[in-house]
């Protein structure tokens, strides 16, 4: 079966990836409980690279930053919807206030993805 995962990049500033992780920990927890199969949350270490646009320029990342490279994975799109409307409902998540973050969340890069190749 074909999974369905929702997938972002962030940047994130450096002196604050401790901070944030605190808190991808939490939002983590959340989803798993309410369904998702998997949930990661990676930080650029390898980022300057030679060739290609670079994770940190798609990110328009500033100096002092790096980038988060994040997915949750889901049965299908319409159990990522069903989770995601669990999620947003959850106490827990409604209460994080966005102007606490330690990101501008308004910089991510979103989407949703259907997957083409599984392996492993």
């Amino acid at each position: 079966m074909a999974r369905y995962v929702d997938g972002y990049i962030l940047p994130v500033p450096k002196n604050k990836l401790d901070v944030y992780r605190r808190i991808a920990q939490k939002a983590g927890r959340i989803w798993r409980e309410h369904g998702a199969l998997e949930y990661r949350e990676c930080a650029g270490e390898d980022l300057n690279v030679a060739w290609g646009k670079t994770f940190l320029r798609l990110a328009n990342a500033k100096p002092g930053e790096t980038v988060v490279f994040a997915y949750i994975v889901f049965k299908s799109r319409a159990h990522r919807d069903r989770v995601n409307r669990k999620v947003m409902k959850d106490p827990r998540i409604a209460k994080m206030d966005p102007k606490s973050m330690p990101v501008d969340a308004k910089r991510m890069g979103y989407g949703g993805f259907t997957t083409i190749v599984s392996l492993g």
